[in-house]
């Protein structure tokens, strides 16, 4: 049960999603946050200081606020990162695919692994 587990936590689409939930969460702090500290106090002072939450008089840009929050974003996008390339290591490297041309020992044309004689120089091959 433990490596079905592992197995499906390791499909593509499965981190896939994780990291756009969590990515997307972030960076929809980052929206609110440009919203609330940065665009909604420029457009209450414009408007007679008036702040719309709370329809009180003269509230402060946060820009602070903003720039932590694009901080945290940072670093909640390099945890996944790495979290995502150590995954991508734990995964086994696919065998190689079985070649389907091979060249042809007269005239160094590629033709199919199965031909037994070259479609260019009509020569006998062995099989």
């Amino acid at each position: 049960m433990l490596k079905e587990f592992k197995e499906f936590i390791m499909r593509g689409n499965v981190l896939d999603l994780a990291v756009g939930v969590i990515i997307g969460g972030a960076f929809g702090k980052i929206v609110g946050s440009l919203v609330n500290d940065i665009i909604m106090p420029a457009i209450g002072l414009l408007m007679g200081g008036v702040n719309f939450s709370e329809l009180t008089i003269a509230e402060v840009i946060k820009y602070g606020a903003f720039i932590q929050t694009i901080v945290d974003f940072l670093i909640v996008a390099f945890v996944i990162f790495l979290i995502i390339k150590s995954a991508n290591s734990m995964k086994k490297a696919p065998a190689p695919a079985d070649p389907t041309t091979k060249e042809c020992p007269h005239c160094i044309s590629t033709i199919s692994i199965k031909a037994t004689r070259c479609p260019n120089c009509t020569s006998e091959l062995k099989a």
